[in-house]
């Protein structure tokens, strides 16, 4: 016999609750009127600011309607999950020439399936509260404005990076959806706060946050190391750095960090030393390895082809060692034309100051000063 539902107010502070208990850190609850981001987004894609991301576009009603991608749809209940850990450490990979770095969110296990799981067992709470009800989870797993619909629950404001901020609690947290069909109280949306400051814009390696609010993907490090399948552009290759997987460095400089929190979460905590590797070591990786070491992690999607290519690029602009230049030797005659042309790359990156001898036997490769 179905439960019967209480009144909306008492619903909407019942789902609160229940989000706590479910493991998120911020809850809200929005309509799904989106305005002024559907003509923003539209602007975005009209100047192909999308790079070779085509399913951007693909599904435009959907994405801009939320009610027409999951019928019935009256509200969406937005959460946040904190991932935040030690920006000191992060500042010290990215200042090592010789480490990997690789963006903090992918350090440890896939968040979707532990995000999917909670907003699964959050919808299962609420069920057994009220009984069946129409609804549908979401973590990256559609086409969803997933900022603009947590920005109008609440959960904080989009800032000149794009990324979501809560002033009391930074940006280091991973976004969810509830859509459901319960006609609950919306939240009022954010206020931004971030005022005159433009350290994101102007700390971005490559200048990608073109304007406030406006990132070009196809200057994004994030965008060109895990998104990208092609050649990474030669102008932007020194600028990638170490940067193997994903980019911080705007949430890093952003002052409203100081407020983020810190998270010990056990699917979190990195994986095979990724947050220290040198970039020699992970570069040794074959398939196989590099399969199984990714297994459950966000990076095993841009495979092993793109995981070189990246590690050839930051090897380009590491130290020169002979330690650099022998992994880099040992992988000139990969079958994939993309390893290899930024092998090559790199591999040129080394003797503009110094003669590295990279023909010849397979013996290790000789560095003598320039006379």
């Amino acid at each position: 016999m179905p439960i019967a539902p209480p009144d909306p107010a008492a619903l909407a502070a019942r789902i609160r609750a229940l989000a706590t208990e479910a493991g998120f850190q911020r809850v809200g609850i929005a309509g799904v009127e989106l305005g002024d981001d559907v003509a923003h987004l539209r602007d975005w894609l009209a100047q192909g600011q999308h790079g070779t991301m085509d399913w951007m576009a693909r599904h435009g009603e959907l994405r801009e309607q939320p009610a027409a991608l999951v019928p019935g749809t009256l509200r969406v209940v937005s959460v946040g999950l904190d991932y935040g850990q030690d920006e000191a450490a992060a500042w010290a990979n990215l200042h090592d020439g010789e480490r990997a770095y690789v963006a903090r969110y992918a350090l440890g296990r896939d968040y979707h399936k532990l995000m999917r799981h909670r907003l699964q067992r959050l919808a299962d709470a609420v069920a057994a509260t009220i009984g069946p009800f129409g609804h549908r989870v979401f973590v990256d797993s559609a086409p969803v404005l997933e900022r603009a619909l947590a920005r109008n629950a609440g959960l904080g404001w989009i800032g000149k990076h794009s990324c979501l901020i809560d002033r009391d609690g930074g940006s280091w947290f991973f976004l969810g959806e509830l859509f459901v069909d319960l006609p609950l109280p919306v939240d009022p949306p954010a206020s931004a706060h971030c005022g005159t400051c433009t350290r994101c814009i102007d700390i971005c390696p490559t200048g990608a946050i073109v304007a406030p609010y406006r990132v070009d993907a196809r200057r994004c490090i994030s965008y060109l190391t895990i998104e990208h399948a092609g050649s990474i552009d030669e102008e932007l290759r020194p600028l990638v750095g170490n940067r193997i997987f994903g980019c911080d460095d705007c949430q890093l400089a952003c002052p409203w960090n100081k407020f983020a929190r810190r998270t010990d979460e056990a699917d979190f905590r990195a994986r095979n030393d990724l947050d220290r590797a040198t970039l020699v070591a992970l570069f040794a990786w074959d398939e196989d390895e590099f399969l199984r070491r990714t297994e459950g992690s966000a990076i095993r999607r841009s495979g092993h082809e793109r995981w070189l290519r990246n590690l050839a690029v930051a090897l380009g602009n590491a130290p020169t060692t002979p330690e650099v230049v022998e992994a880099l030797r040992a992988r000139r005659a990969h079958p994939s034309p993309i390893v290899r042309e930024h092998v090559a790359w790199a591999l040129e990156q080394h003797t503009k100051d110094r003669r590295v001898v990279v023909e010849g036997p397979d013996d290790p490769p000789s560095l003598r000063d320039t006379p």
